[in-house]
């Protein structure tokens, strides 16, 4: 293949059809997003494992194209879904993708990490963290993620195995707990949740 028509090819948008929490999703995606052909090993872990109330209103923080947001609002169809990126490119496809698959209690914006969404508060906060964030930023994640959680809140994060020890120790302090849901062959799924009290 021509230099040109390789290039022109690979311009085009990647589409494909994957089922996630027992949906089947259609997603649109780009070169230069995370994971762009098919659902990552630690995405599918984390979704496999989750806990979600049809009624939880939910954030999915570094929603990337939407794989994770779309899941949570398919499981918790009463509540609301906000979906949150820094990357523009990335947000632009989750909203493609929120469309596309005609779900209505979901929405796509702008924020590095919860920046840019004010006082709002969730029952669950889920995230595919990637490592290359830095031990600052994931401070500061951990921190805003419990105070916008409300009371009895979870907030559910799958890692590379390296940093489960960092998540179990930064949970403990933030959130007074910690609970290793799952640890897979590269990736653990750790949870922590807001005292009610």
């Amino acid at each position: 293949m021509e230099r040109r028509e390789y290039l022109k090819k690979i311009r085009e948008d990647q589409q494909f059809s994957t089922e996630l929490c027992g949906r089947q999703l259609h997603f649109r995606t780009t070169w230069g997003l995370f994971s762009p052909k098919d659902i990552d090993e630690g995405t599918r872990l984390l979704l496999d494992y989750i806990q979600v109330s049809e009624t939880d209103n939910c954030m999915d923080l570094g929603c990337g194209y939407g794989p994770i947001g779309l899941a949570l609002a398919h499981l918790a169809p009463r509540g609301q879904t906000l979906m949150v990126d820094k990357d523009f490119v990335a947000v632009d496809y989750a909203c493609r993708n929120i469309d596309q698959n005609r779900i209505d209690n979901a929405e796509a914006m702008l924020s590095n990490a919860f920046s840019d969404i004010g006082g709002r508060q969730f029952d669950l906060i889920a995230s595919n963290i990637p490592a290359k964030v830095g031990k600052e930023m994931l401070a500061i994640i951990i921190q805003d993620a419990f105070d916008h959680l409300n009371p009895g809140g979870r907030f559910y994060v799958v890692s590379i195995n390296g940093l489960r020890q960092l998540f179990k120790r930064e949970f403990n302090t933030v959130f007074g707990n910690y609970s290793k849901v799952k640890q897979g062959k590269n990736y653990t799924i750790s949870m922590a949740e807001k005292p009610s009290d």
